[in-house]
């Protein structure tokens, strides 16, 4: 069984930064690929950013060169580093992991967190 436990989140200005952690429960090792997602209200789930074990990401054009996703595969946790927030950047976030190489498909979902930018 693999479990996914996020922190971080909360409340944060405009032009704030924020960042998200996701740690992973898991018996055997961890996954190939992981990824953060978010859902506003009335909006669809968006991908933000995925990253494989060899550390090659990818990112949302809306997100790109303000948020960086990493990964401590000696710790088995999943970052989400959020710069330059924007009150669209308001959403719940989720973190993901597959046991394959990223391809949009996965099999276990973090708790979700809430990350809110006022502007």
């Amino acid at each position: 069984q693999v479990q996914l436990v996020q922190s971080g989140g909360g409340s944060v200005q405009t032009g704030g930064s924020r960042r998200l952690s996701c740690a992973v429960f898991a018996y055997t090792y961890g996954p190939d690929c992981m990824a953060w997602f978010r859902q506003a209200p009335g909006k669809e789930r968006e991908e933000v950013a995925s990253i494989d074990r060899d550390a090659s990401t990818r990112y949302a054009d809306s997100v790109k060169g303000r948020f960086t996703i990493s990964r401590d595969n000696a710790k088995n946790t999943l970052y989400l580093q959020m710069n330059s927030l924007k009150p669209e950047d308001t959403a719940m976030y989720s973190c993901a992991a597959a046991y394959r190489w990223c391809n949009g498909e996965y099999d276990y979902w973090g708790q979700g967190t809430q990350v809110t930018v006022s502007s």
